[in-house]
């Protein structure tokens, strides 16, 4: 911590830019993605995606989920998610941990993103305590208050195995008197009954919080509270078999993309005759050579039983570019104005 005091001047200058996070209810994307869908490449990709994602709130018998993975959040479009609870646009939502937590936990606390630059000496940053996310910046010693407030609603809580959507759902609760952010996207998740599941939790910042609440407890010799992902897979699948009918709307890939998608194999495995995810769409820069594409593409997964192909849509594009885009043209068109809450999270009570 002594370079962070030698040094305030310089840190001060490279935290001044917060990140402002977009708001899709004061554009009208309509116009643009409607021009769009008359080009070619991925203005195209872009359009036929917006055009899915309005027959998913159409679709009366479609639930919603959404999933997460990168940095998104921090770049931007933090509220674009929680606008999309607010207005009943997304009925559950599959995330890393650091999208949740990381981001959206540590903005609530209190706590900002700022732009920065990509190019700058990352050992002069370190000295700084200033971690980088491409080109933005995030202070290491609010990081660590974010990681101790983990660990104080950990502490608080009855010693025992939690799903991670049963712990976010208690974060969203203690968010409710202590934020100093209100309308977070935890917090209107709380508030709407959209559950939020991160199949590799500790996997973030919360991770630190968790193990210091756990080695605590275990000098103490005291019981301690664990997150059970096997709970996380059975909830979700739970989800999935009351739903029916669901449409994915993936920002990235990786483990919220997968986790997501299997709720189908697992359903069936359970004895349910669960239908395929009937509308997908992702949207991501991962490339599908080497057999991957952060899980898969849409197509790939049909052949494992995961995802129709009638409306499916994979978009290669910066989720930051084209994200701001589809909802917004979603949210205008007000097709969501009719959709019924889901409420999935009343299914745990």
């Amino acid at each position: 911590m002594a370079e962070t005091k030698a040094r305030p001047n310089r840190k001060a200058e490279l935290l001044s830019r917060p990140v402002e996070h977009i708001d899709i209810t004061q554009f009208d994307a309509r116009p643009l993605v409607e021009a769009m869908g008359k080009m070619s490449f991925t203005s195209r990709d872009t359009a036929r995606a917006a055009e899915i994602y309005n027959l998913m709130l159409a679709d009366k018998d479609c639930s919603v989920i959404l999933t997460l993975a990168g940095s998104t959040s921090a770049g931007g479009c933090m509220h674009v998610y929680r606008d999309l609870v607010k207005a009943g646009m997304v009925d559950a939502i599959v995330s890393t941990g650091a999208s949740i937590v990381d981001m959206d936990f540590f903005e609530a606390l209190g706590y900002k993103h700022y732009q920065g630059d990509s190019t700058l000496d990352d050992g002069e940053l370190r000295e700084m305590y200033i971690d980088r996310i491409y080109d933005t910046f995030i202070d290491e010693e609010e990081l660590q208050a974010c990681d101790m407030a983990i660990k104080d609603i950990t502490d608080s809580l009855e010693a025992r195995p939690y799903s991670s959507r049963e712990f976010i759902h208690e974060m969203g609760r203690w968010l409710k008197t202590n934020a100093k952010k209100k309308d977070s996207l935890i917090e209107a998740c709380f508030d709407h009954g959209v559950p939020i599941f991160c199949p590799a939790f500790t996997d973030s910042s919360a991770g630190f919080g968790l193990v210091k609440h756990q080695v605590e407890r275990m000098k103490e010799k005291k019981p301690y509270l664990t997150i059970d992902a096997i709970a996380d897979f059975r909830e979700l699948t739970d989800i999935k078999i009351e739903a029916g009918t669901t449409g994915l709307l993936m920002v990235g890939g990786g483990v919220p993309k997968n986790f997501a998608q299997d709720t189908v194999v697992c359903a069936e495995i359970l004895g349910h005759d669960a239908e395929m995810h009937k509308y997908a769409i992702q949207i991501t820069v991962a490339d599908v050579r080497d057999g991957a594409c952060s899980s898969s593409t849409l197509k790939e997964a049909s052949s494992w039983g995961k995802v129709d192909t009638v409306y499916e849509q994979m978009v290669y594009a910066e989720a930051t570019t084209v994200m701001p885009l589809i909802a917004s043209d979603a949210y205008h068109r007000g097709l969501w104005k009719g959709r019924t809450p889901r409420q999935f999270s009343k299914l745990f009570d």
